[in-house]
């Protein structure tokens, strides 16, 4: 995340625009992917991760010279339930970009349950005008994080067995975004006897890099965001994973299939304003997203919507003078405003509404 924090400071740098980073306003595993044609229930794993899907890929360099292995001998499975729950934070300096604790001491405190739909909800306009629903979380880097799905030789998914992962919100390397790794594991295996990477390693498992991209944002247990576009058949439910041997929670989003061969997110163009433009004491997301006088209507405009080529919930944001505000309400007048910051930051933001 260092890198992405560096990137986003150099561009704003480099319009002349200073755009302060606190203070705005606004998985069963499937993130990123998936309609009902591509998958059905059997083909899952718990994490959501199906055969289907995958694709052949490059062997990842900590596994080029992985082979079939045993867990030691006393290491038995861990039932999900009495393993303990991992500590999240989305919301420390180290994790949030836009959204920090330290600047808005509203935000829930670590391993607090998250309602997005009360405070990271945001509604403004797709390319033709329609009004749109999507969520805020935050900056993320394009280079997708590995996430770990379990196969049997035969290609069947292990019933049962939590997806695991290796970083949690604020480690270096998190991201919202992950690209699926499939791990084959001997006929013997029982579920969650693996239970972090680290296992995975010591094991000697095949290990191969799909070209699948998942968006499973990471939360405190017990955190909702009840949304999801009609193009997406996941659940709003939590899903359970497993990071360095505890349960981690983490959401679905899957309006729309995302791959990539070398694992960065595709992007997508956003359009955005604030109540004071970033040049301003307190402008930018400090300020909070400039609305319609006594609505939640902002006039933020997305260049894609679920469906459409090129959608991407990871958006590159530019930034249009408010000024033009009552002017914008499409991508056509989006893009004919004033932009005072182009590629600003990337934001993970899925489309879940169009009204």
């Amino acid at each position: 995340m260092a890198d992405t924090r560096r990137r986003f400071l150099t561009t704003l740098a480099s319009t002349g625009t200073v755009l302060a980073l606190a203070g705005c306003s606004g998985s069963d595993g499937d993130g990123g992917g998936g309609t009902d044609s591509e998958m059905t229930e059997g083909e899952m794993t718990e994490g959501g991760m199906t055969e289907s899907e995958m694709t052949d890929g490059d062997a990842m360099d900590e596994g080029e010279e992985m082979t079939e292995g045993s867990m030691d001998g006393d290491m038995g499975p861990t039932d999900p339930s009495d393993a303990p729950m991992a500590s999240v934070d989305r919301f420390s300096d180290a994790a949030g970009m836009l959204h920090q604790r330290s600047a808005n001491d509203a935000l829930p405190d670590a391993d607090e349950p998250i309602d997005f739909d009360e405070q990271f909800l945001t509604q403004g306009y797709g390319p033709d005008g329609t009004v749109i629903e999507y969520y805020d979380f935050d900056v993320q880097p394009t280079e997708a994080a590995p996430i770990y799905a379990l196969f049997y030789e035969n290609g069947d998914p292990v019933e049962d067995q939590l997806n695991i992962i290796d970083v949690v919100p604020g480690d270096e390397g998190y991201n919202d975004f992950w690209q699926v790794h499939k791990v084959t594991v001997p006929d013997g295996y029982e579920a969650n006897s693996a239970t972090s990477v680290s296992h995975i390693q010591e094991a000697r498992y095949d290990i191969e890099p799909t070209e699948t991209i998942k968006n499973c944002p990471v939360v405190p247990d017990g955190s909702t965001a009840e949304l999801r576009h009609s193009a997406d058949s996941s659940s709003a439910d939590l899903v359970e994973g497993w990071y360095d041997g505890e349960v981690v929670p983490y959401f679905l989003f899957g309006e729309a299939s995302l791959s990539s061969s070398d694992g960065t997110v595709p992007l997508s163009p956003i359009y955005v304003s604030f109540n004071a433009n970033p040049d301003e004491d307190g402008g930018g997301p400090p300020s909070g997203f400039r609305s319609e006088e006594g609505s939640d209507q902002t006039h933020n405009v997305t260049a894609t919507v679920p469906g459409d080529d090129g959608y991407s919930p990871l958006w590159l944001v530019n930034i249009f003078d408010n000024a033009d505000f009552d002017s914008v309400s499409d991508l056509e007048s989006a893009q004919d405003a004033d932009i005072l910051a182009s590629g600003a930051a990337m934001v993970n933001c899925p489309v879940v509404a169009e009204q």
